[in-house]
């Protein structure tokens, strides 16, 4: 290897290391929050995304906001949503995504029927792949049904076919199916609720976290 392309090799080496640790910084602080609809990798979408707040005023039920000032000068005024107050009516023409000119938000165009069609409605079809907005859990030791009361407060909640299920008067979440809009926890009428929310991100380069 000649002198000059070895230290080439040093370089990028170097930057991918420098790359991968930022990346790691940026993925393991976001988890304190939830990005909306087909948000880009964490850094890809820190790159990506203007602050200009156009997702947010695009979504018809404010689910969507600016991240404060205390998530630090990365994160400030980009928008996340907080699923544990209200949940993410997965809509169908995505108002959020399509308000996002950056593309910080960047949904795939999806044919579900003759070539160059496409379907808006997410639940329309099994064809067309969903977001996963966050991970969603039952909290058994609060939630009705598993300590002998009835409830189903839940029970029509989900807009996902398949991803909230019930073992008799149990419910049971499909983590295959659930797209993590915590629509169920909106509806969850015990206090604390029954249903817990938390984030779930990704890392575009690096494989462990």
């Amino acid at each position: 290897m000649k002198r000059r392309d070895f230290f080439k090799l040093g370089m990028q080496k170097a930057t991918d290391i420098a790359v991968e640790e930022a990346e790691a910084r940026v993925v393991e602080k976001a988890r304190q929050w939830i990005r909306p609809p087909f948000a880009l990798h964490e850094l890809d979408f820190l790159l990506k995304c203007t602050r200009c707040g156009d997702c947010t005023e695009a979504c018809p039920h404010g689910v969507i906001f600016p991240l404060p000032a205390k998530f630090g000068i990365e994160a400030v005024s980009t928008p996340a949503m907080d699923l544990t107050v209200k949940g993410c009516r997965l809509c169908d023409d995505w108002p959020c995504v399509r308000a996002c000119e950056p593309e910080a938000l960047l949904r795939a165009e999806v044919n579900d029927g003759p070539a160059g069609s496409e379907t808006n409605n997410p639940k329309a079809s099994t064809n067309i792949e969903l977001p996963k907005l966050a991970q969603v859990t039952i909290i058994e030791d609060r939630c009705l049904p598993f300590m002998g009361p009835e409830c189903g407060a839940c029970a029509h909640s989900c807009p996902v076919e398949g991803a909230l299920l019930w073992d008799g008067p149990k419910p049971r979440i499909n983590n295959e199916a659930c797209t993590g809009c915590a629509m169920c926890r909106e509806a969850c009428i015990t206090e604390p609720k029954s249903i817990g929310v938390r984030s779930v991100v990704s890392a575009s380069r690096i494989k462990a976290i």
